[in-house]
């Protein structure tokens, strides 16, 4: 090859990456060496690789198969490294897999693409399986910016964290291999976090591959400050206040407590000032008969700090917060769960577009079904009569005109929420047997409502991917929370009020201020759409279930994953933390109801890491198996009575 065909080709590939200036220069520059070259009589001899090395880059980007060869080479070099280093190299395969496969389509190669992807997406299968059903759909390149999905991600990096060695060794390869196609991709679409020394453990995979495609980078946003802890004036603290008793309660005490109330005056006028408060030898019995326990729940309560309510709060009515003080007193400390028989009300959705509502107490009363009928219903009483004209003990609620999804009580028993596939939200009155309000403001069903802890207020999600704030006496939303890139499952309600959590298919958590409709957490480690939320008592700590049976347990202040509580085999429906918050249930499809140990989780893996390395931060407290009912809901009383409740399935 001559040098005018070098010369053209240079300027061929200059024309084409749109280097104008430098086009110009080198123009410029051959000219004077044309000249020169004129008024010498001998040509020097041109170097055949150097020729072979320009011809390469002005056809670096013509051929597709460059895509293919150099991903099946990266493929094969990470999954021959070192174990030490190859849980770590196999994180970048993902990322490199899709963005190759976006831009053969992106560039009009669509056979070549569609190859690609079959070749090589049983390797992604496993983790990823939602993210490439979606994928599938990418057909023209007009897709890449209509499919909201692949749009995102091309918009955004992928963020990956990795030891310095192993990026080092990563960079090397890409280098000596000459892979200039995947070293471009990666340049671009990736944004390494490089810590120094060795590789992290393999059970922390979950946490550092981000494919998060948001217009917020997720560690700015995790910077906010959330102000967790208890509201100030809350039961809670005039509990610990009192020192776990209620003068105005003990009024309307019947049970035989009377002998040791006049036992206690009677040493209180012979002894003066040796005679102990009643609350006080209350203390002192519960702090002999459970130990560690109770000194394990006054720390957690009093280390609580107190935050001020952003929302204007509803008062409690007076017996009802007699009520509730009367329960959190006789709270006991739980070292096994156990079912009471004297429960309040189960409430049930049904396919069928019917809310009931059982009353426990009068389960086996022969007492026929009140129907509650909503604004579109028009049926008769036949529906609350058996196949065999047997009357049943629950009452039936009517009114949506789609299947009901969720379903939640408000703190005092007097409200019921329902939520439908019809887009709707219906607000029941359990004392007046009346449907009361249908929010409508949600464009697509709507998967989950919830009560705030305080009442009034409740939060919804829906299949619109957005999340949103109401109150009871409004019939449009106060708060609207958008940023999910899929469906929000699942919400739940901070301890405070001030923030609530939710959940989506894009396996993400997030915090949002209620006050001002900013998401302020963004929680990443799930490998499957989130199904469950719960939050501790003092409003710290939050746990998340996914549809693969992976529990998390998330620090809200750092926004950190403090330990994965793995043991469920299928999908976690629901989540419930004890009262004083040293226990979390969950509930999954496999028939079982595990309970946690949640101080144990929290508390001793730092001393245990320090020690010995170890990474097992879990203690399982025990497993209860059900015969063949998969649980669907879960509570702890305010006595801290677990219940359970599920659908009897044949097939389980």
């Amino acid at each position: 090859m001559d040098e005018d065909e070098i010369e053209k080709a240079v300027v061929a590939y200059l024309k084409k990456k749109g280097f104008k200036q430098t086009e110009l220069a080198f123009q410029e520059e051959q000219q004077l060496n044309n000249n020169n070259n004129n008024n010498n009589s001998a040509n020097s001899q041109i170097d055949p690789d150097i020729t072979k090395k320009i011809l390469s880059f002005s056809e670096f980007e013509t051929g597709p198969e460059r895509y293919q060869e150099e991903y099946s080479k990266l493929r094969s070099w990470a999954y021959s490294s070192l174990d030490l280093y190859k849980h770590e190299l196999l994180r970048v395969l993902y990322p490199v897999f899709i963005h190759c496969f976006m831009e053969l389509v992106a560039k009009g190669h669509l056979q070549e693409a569609r190859a690609f992807f079959n070749s090589y997406r049983e390797d992604h299968e496993m983790t990823h399986l939602r993210d490439l059903q979606k994928l599938e759909g990418v057909l023209s390149p007009s897709h890449l910016e209509e499919m909201e999905f692949a749009h995102s991600i091309r918009m955004s990096k992928v963020n990956i964290k990795m030891c310095q060695y192993s990026y080092d060794l990563l960079l090397q390869y890409l280098h000596k291999s000459e892979s200039i196609t995947m070293l471009g991709i990666i340049n671009e679409r990736i944004n390494f976090q490089v810590s120094p020394g060795q590789p992290g453990s393999i059970s922390d995979d979950a946490e550092v591959v981000t494919l998060v495609a948001s217009g917020h980078d997720a560690s700015l946003i995790n910077q906010k400050e959330v102000h967790w802890g208890l509201l100030e004036d809350s039961l809670e603290e005039r509990i610990e206040k009192t020192g776990g008793s209620v003068p105005d309660a003990e009024k309307f005490d019947g049970d035989p407590k009377e002998g040791e109330v006049e036992e206690n005056k009677k040493k209180s006028v012979e002894g003066g000032k040796q005679g102990a408060p009643l609350k006080k030898l209350k203390k002192d019995k519960v702090g002999v008969a459970t130990g560690k326990s109770s000194r394990t729940e006054s720390s957690t309560v009093t280390t609580a700090p107190r935050v001020k309510p952003e929302l204007a709060l509803p008062a409690i009515p007076a017996e009802v917060e007699l009520s509730i003080l009367e329960d959190l007193r006789n709270r006991v400390q739980l070292n096994c769960a156990s079912i009471s028989h004297d429960g309040s009300l189960v409430a049930g959705g049904f396919s069928d577009s019917s809310l009931k509502v059982w009353d426990m107490a009068k389960l086996g009363q022969q007492t026929g079904p009140s129907i509650l009928q909503g604004e579109t219903d028009s049926s008769s009483n036949e529906h609350g009569l058996g196949s065999n004209g047997g009357k049943r003990c629950y009452t039936l609620l009517q009114g949506h005109s789609g299947p009901v999804y969720s379903a939640s009580f408000s703190p005092y028993g007097d409200f019921l929420l329902s939520s439908s596939s019809d887009s709707t939200i219906r607000l029941w009155s359990t004392r007046l047997n009346a449907n009361l309000v249908c929010y409508k403001g949600h464009n697509y069903p709507v998967w989950d409502v919830q009560f705030s802890p305080a009442g009034h207020y409740f939060a919804s999600s829906s299949h619109d991917r957005t999340a949103r704030i109401w109150s009871m006496d409004r019939i449009q939303p106060l708060r609207i929370m958008a940023g999910h890139l899929s469906d929000v499952d699942c919400v739940q309600w901070h301890a405070n009020c001030n923030y609530i959590a939710t959940g989506s298919s894009d396996k993400t958590v997030r915090l949002w201020d209620v006050q001002s409709g900013d998401c302020v957490r963004i929680f990443i480690g799930h490998r499957g759409m989130i199904l469950s939320l719960a939050m501790s008592s003092d409003g710290r700590y939050m746990a998340s279930g996914d549809e693969d049976g992976t529990v998390m347990m998330w620090d809200l202040s750092s926004g950190r994953c403090i330990t994965p509580l793995v043991g469920h085999s299928s999908c976690v429906w629901s989540l419930a933390f004890s009262g004083e918050g040293s226990l979390l249930a969950s509930g999954s499809a496999d028939c079982t109801v595990k309970l946690w140990d949640v101080t144990t989780s929290t508390k001793a893996p730092l001393k245990e890491e320090n020690k010995s390395g170890s990474n097992n931060r879990l203690r399982s407290l025990k497993t209860l198996p059900t015969k063949a009912t998969p649980v669907y809901a879960l509570r702890f009383s305010r006595r801290n009575l677990l219940f359970a409740a599920g659908a009897f399935s044949k097939s389980a």
